[in-house]
């Protein structure tokens, strides 16, 4: 979880998320880093926006405590966010067929 910590981090301070960046930020906390962990991660969030993840991620409970709440028409917001939320599902889908396949993912690393 350190690993995704760090960066959190690296993006708050506007940093690239590189393996020599996250690297110092676990040195600098104490941490072991293992340079698999690093390079696992970095490639992983290559393509990723990480303020547009966390922005859809906090949507999400809202989300599903108003539809819950009142049972209204959902707007093209709520609809997008949805599907956002299928194809994460399918991509963790994905993510376990590979667990199982290789033995490694994301949990597994990270924790």
């Amino acid at each position: 979880m350190e690993y995704v910590y760090a960066a959190l981090i690296l993006n708050e301070a506007g940093e690239a998320l590189t393996e020599d960046n996250i690297t110092g930020v676990l040195e600098a906390a104490g941490v072991d880093v293992e340079e698999s962990r690093v390079k696992a991660l970095v490639a992983a969030l290559e393509d990723v926006d990480i303020e547009e993840a966390i922005e859809t991620a906090a949507a999400a409970p809202a989300a599903g405590a108003a539809a819950g709440a009142g049972g209204a028409a959902e707007t093209d917001e709520e609809e997008a966010e949805e599907e956002a939320e299928a194809e994460a599902a399918d991509e963790d889908d994905d993510e376990d067929e590979d667990d199982e396949a290789g033995g490694e993912g994301l949990g597994e690393l990270f924790g």
